[in-house]
């Protein structure tokens, strides 16, 4: 893990590593049932969150807490420390450097990580960049794949949502190129669709892509729907964007009986309304609770591969 001191963005991986990390990650599995383990003893996480999160905070530092490290954090870095002010992200990166062996930062700019990892001295972990890149939830959500449908070459998916300010499914898509006979299908809004960037690269990578406005014909033929919520902190004061995109593809009871039987429904979460929950949750094809268990998971393997002495 020596080339992933920082881990900034899913470009980094391929497929050894992912392999190596997901062989980790079900070590993880077992240290989790059997309550943990002391290999971080004495280390220290910094959680830098200048955006709000449960799942990816609250993973991260559980992740660190099962390991036998320790945790300091901040939820609201940018109401609640010196970022308020104004300081910069690069000062506040030196300083918290100095109190932790590793930092993992969310921050609401495209490529805060990069800048943070190019002055940092310790490894600097990326829990979401804006609308740019998450390649954690990322990792875990390839991990999710593979556990749930048992193999990764020649997955059909469907990238349902707002595709355009989804760092998930961004993230996603980068590392759905490693795989060989990847088909992904973009549903989305009109006002939400996958960037040129985003598609130009899966092209250059050999991967088919198509978009699609109907969900229900594409539910039918793919081993994955990830759903997306319409996020509206991203549309600003373009209301009527927002009120154009929400509540256009809902997962309900008509695309499950659309699915084949051995597909599944991944959701990077938190969802609105975008997912019926009564008709929904009990279904055996919604994997998005496991998925988000799969977080803690592989947040520990990544901490434990950069951080344990060899």
């Amino acid at each position: 893990m020596s080339d992933l001191r920082h881990i900034t963005e899913a470009q980094q991986f391929d497929r050894d590593i992912m392999a190596d990390i997901f062989r980790v990650t079900r070590e993880m599995e077992q240290v989790v049932q059997h309550y943990g383990s002391n290999i971080l003893s004495r280390r220290v996480m910094a959680t830098l969150f200048y955006e709000p999160s449960t799942r990816t905070r609250l993973s991260f530092e559980s992740a660190m807490c099962r390991l036998g490290g320790h945790v300091i954090t901040t939820e609201s870095a940018q109401e609640f420390s010196s970022a308020s002010k104004g300081e910069t992200l690069e000062d506040t990166i030196r300083i918290v450097g100095g109190y932790a062996d590793i930092i993992v930062l969310r921050h609401f700019e495209s490529g805060a990580s990069r800048r943070a990892a190019a002055v940092s001295q310790v490894p600097v972990i990326s829990a979401g960049d804006g609308p740019g890149q998450h390649p954690t939830q990322a990792l875990l959500d390839v991990y999710t794949i593979e556990k749930e449908i048992g193999h990764l070459d020649g997955i059909s998916i469907a990238l349902v949502g707002d595709l355009a300010n989804g760092r998930t499914a961004r993230s996603l898509c980068y590392l759905l190129t490693k795989f060989r006979d990847t088909r992904i299908y973009f549903v989305a809004p009109q006002v939400v669709r996958m960037g040129e960037d985003i598609k130009e690269y899966l092209t250059r990578n050999g991967v088919h892509w198509e978009e699609s406005t109907d969900l229900v014909e594409t539910a039918a033929k793919v081993d994955v729907i990830y759903q997306t919520r319409i996020q509206r902190e991203r549309f600003g004061d373009r209301v009527q964007d927002y009120q154009q995109a929400r509540g256009k593809y809902i997962i309900d009871k008509r695309i499950l009986d659309c699915m084949q039987d051995d597909a599944i429904i991944m959701h990077p979460l938190p969802r609105v309304d975008e997912i019926n929950a009564e008709e929904v949750d009990a279904d055996p094809r919604a994997a998005y609770f496991r998925q988000a268990h799969n977080g803690l998971y592989v947040r520990m393997a990544l901490l434990r591969m950069i951080l344990a002495s060899p």
